[in-house]
């Protein structure tokens, strides 16, 4: 069977194979991973039929035979209770933006109601008269309006014949509401100056039924609380994916009959000229006509040095031109660039990664219906055994208050919040439960080096003069005042190396591709690039900057040679020290760069790393990352630039430099915010101390419910105690994350690295 991969046509299908197709839907509804996971089972019980749904972009890649229609498609998932639509046409596809205001608004406006509804049911003396009717009027909106989320949930579910968290959330409200009511109008609990004492099993005081209405508020109090903190800690997941569509050009100025347009780059076609003035990007992928310049492209394929460009040279969408105009001839457009094949590379590897769902939507489908199964069971048996309607009531409501997943829903997101502010403090950000679990069992690390390992500018790194000539500062002199006029990259390198003012340039000439030429203190200053006429030291100084991967520059004053300048992107400061800080935690370096072969072995020389790829397209980063993983590594990617962004994507845990582009961030699992690769270290031991109190946070709350529900079945526990209960709960997880704003990397550690 053959599948094609890309996605064209305004009904979002492709393929033209006779076996096999594949459909692009956009799904609405999704909340979790269990949403997830109901609609690729939907879609897999069609014959022929696979998907693979990204919660992130809200887009499901269904693979199929052409005998099942788009349509087919759509119909399965609104029938598992979710919205399908095709993408539209010549669309990028770009996550939305979640707006978390009306959830954040709900969430207020129900704390707000429900703390005194709390204080008053678990402080009796702080009880007065008619206290009770307080309560109930200040419930009332918290279980419609404040639950209303997850009583459409829960309904949702109900007509697709599924339970989930929200069905338990929504039972436990109206339960104890429905109680509350009772007890109130014909319970007895209703009349003025009743107090209600808190009391660890279900009692009845002197005839009168017990009021739950702090459960009617803390069960969503508390779970509203766990679903924002959860979406914030999420927030931005598809970020790699916007911020790449953000890279390529919006619009592109063509010439046609010497005349100029700006068009919307949706118009520019195969074969278009087009204008790239300095400063602007290469609106997409083509071979230069006319004019010549220099192309920083290190935004796409992360080399550092400039890239003389002139006609016949062939350029990359989303290169920023340095220099002079250039006329390109358009060679492809729209999912054809390299920047679209990028951002499929990343679409495809967050679909492809490790889904880290929620615990408690894991286990849902068996945790829930059990725990139904229960509070109908204690219901049947208290009536069954000769207990009042109360009593029985009463357990199987306290069973389905005790059960609600509070602490299961705050485990994880409160430890990410935890772990993010203190990482923030120390320079590192740490996104979703993904960064977790991807360093739990890391062995390799592959590393980029442009930004990464070095500083990502170009910068003089040597001076070679002659030795009967002028000294090296008097060279450099001159070659910084006949680059002021110049805007290229070599030009700014070495003028940032002499400080202070400058001699006056007179007759200013740049020659694109070969230098720039000018009058400096009465002598003719020319820099450019070196030719056979150099002396044996100059010489040795050009093949020895060639074989370190370095850029050079011959200063010729009079028209003699007398200096070479060597440039280069320089290894940062600290990279020695993060490089053994990996190998002293276990990992193993490995350098993947767009770079020359010379440069990336020398930098791995320096640093100690054995195991090199140059020249490396992000294609085969990300190549290089599924062959590792395919081999039974667990990889990690630490990089700066888009052409790393499909690695990163792709490793079990990608980290960026804080310095880097908006697409590697958003793809990356850590970013390193300060300037120091020593925060890397620092990043892998807050990563694994978060995963353990993660851990030790879904221990407690799995635990409590094993010993809770059964207490609650059995009678010994009232449903005001089990919101109680709950609520500690909650807290103790709370707690135990917020352990984390404390941490501090090991003292001992870090002597023991250096």
């Amino acid at each position: 069977m053959t599948t094609t991969s890309a996605t064209t046509g305004s009904i979002g299908t492709t393929g033209t194979s006779a076996t096999a197709a594949e459909t692009e839907l956009i799904v609405g509804g999704m909340t979790c991973a269990a949403c997830v996971a109901r609609v690729e089972k939907k879609l897999g019980r069609l014959a022929g039929v696979s998907a693979s749904v990204n919660l992130a972009t809200g887009r499901a890649r269904v693979s199929h035979p052409p005998s099942v229609t788009a349509a087919e498609l759509m119909a399965v998932v609104e029938g598992a209770g979710f919205t399908a639509a095709l993408p539209e046409p010549e669309r990028p596809a770009q996550p939305e933006v979640t707006d978390s205001a009306p959830e954040f608004t709900r969430l207020l406006i129900t704390a707000l109601l429900s703390v005194p509804v709390l204080v008053l049911s678990m402080v009796p003396a702080w009880q007065f008269t008619h206290w009770q009717w307080l309560c109930f009027t200040l419930a009332t909106p918290v279980a419609t309006w404040g639950a209303w989320p997850f009583h459409q949930r829960a309904l949702r579910g109900l007509r697709h014949s599924t339970a989930t968290m929200d069905t338990l959330v929504s039972l436990g409200v109206l339960a104890s509401y429905a109680w509350s009511v009772y007890a109130l109008y014909f319970g007895g609990a209703g009349r003025p100056g009743m107090r209600m004492p808190f009391s660890l099993t279900p009692t009845v005081m002197g005839g009168t039924a017990d009021v739950y209405l702090e459960a009617v508020v803390g069960v969503p109090l508390f779970v509203l609380t766990g679903r924002l903190l959860e979406a914030r800690a999420r927030q931005g997941t598809g970020s790699a994916l916007r911020a790449l569509a953000a890279l390529a050009a919006k619009d592109v100025v063509v010439r046609a009959d010497g005349t100029e347009r700006r068009v919307p780059i949706g118009e520019l076609r195969v074969g278009d000229h087009f204008v790239v003035r300095p400063g602007e990007r290469v609106a997409t992928d083509g071979v230069v006509v006319s004019g010549s310049s220099a192309l920083d492209m290190s935004l796409v394929t992360g080399e550092s040095a400039p890239v003389e460009a002139g006609p016949g040279t062939a350029v990359t969408g989303g290169a920023v031109n340095s220099g002079g105009v250039l006329e390109v001839r358009a060679e492809a457009v729209g999912a054809d660039t390299q920047l679209a094949r990028i951002a499929r590379l990343v679409a495809d590897a967050q679909a492809g990664k490790a889904r880290v769902q929620r615990l408690a939507d894991a286990v849902a489908g068996v945790f829930v219906p059990a725990v139904l199964t229960a509070a109908v069971t204690v219901l049947g048996f208290w009536l069954g055994a000769g207990a009042t309607p109360q009593a029985a009531v009463t357990a199987a409501v306290a069973v389905l208050v005790v059960a609600c997943p509070c602490a299961l829903g705050l485990a994880t997101p409160t430890a990410l919040l935890a772990a993010t502010g203190r990482g923030a403090a120390l320079g590192i950000l740490v996104r979703g439960p993904q960064a977790l679990e991807g360093l739990r069992r890391v062995d390799t690390v592959v590393l980029d080096k442009t930004g990464t390992l070095t500083t990502g500018a170009m910068a003089v790194t040597g001076v070679t003069t002659r030795p009967d000539g002028p000294d090296t500062e008097a060279v450099l002199r001159l070659a910084a005042a006949a680059e002021a006029g110049s805007e290229h990259p070599v030009g700014r390198a070495v003028r940032a190396r002499v400080p202070g003012p400058l001699p006056r340039a007179e007759d200013f000439r740049a020659t694109p591709g070969l230098g720039v030429t000018a009058l400096v203190a009465g002598h003719r200053v020319e820099v450019g690039r070196p030719g056979p006429e150099l002396p044996g030291v100059l010489a040795a100084a050009v093949r020895k900057a060639e074989e370190d991967g370095h850029t050079t520059v011959v200063v010729r004053v009079d028209g003699e040679p007398q200096a070479v300048i060597a440039l280069g992107d320089t290894v940062r400061t600290d990279a020695y020290r993060a490089v053994d800080h990996l190998k002293r935690l276990g990992l193993r370096p490995v350098l993947a760069t767009g770079d020359s072969p010379a440069t990336a072995h020398a930098v791995a020389a320096g640093l100690g790393i054995e195991e090199v790829h140059a020249r490396a397209t992000p294609e085969e980063k990300a190549a290089l990352v599924r062959e590792l993983r395919e081999r039974g590594h667990r990889v990690a990617v630490i990089g700066d630039g888009v052409n790393d962004t499909a690695a990163l994507a792709g490793s079990d845990l990608g980290i960026a430099m804080g310095g880097g582009t908006d697409a590697a961030i958003g793809a990356a699992d850590v970013t390193l915010v300060r300037e120091d690769m020593g925060a890397l270290a620092d990043a892998v031991r807050l990563a694994r101390r978060t995963s353990l109190t993660v851990r030790a946070n879904l221990a407690w709350a799995f635990g409590y419910n094993l010993v809770t529900v059964p207490l609650a079945a059995v009678g010994l526990l009232s449903p005001m105690f089990a919101a109680a209960a709950m609520s500690v709960s909650s807290l103790l997880v709370v707690g135990n994350s917020l352990r984390l704003r404390t941490w501090q990397p090991a003292p001992a550690r870090r002597k023991a690295a250096r």
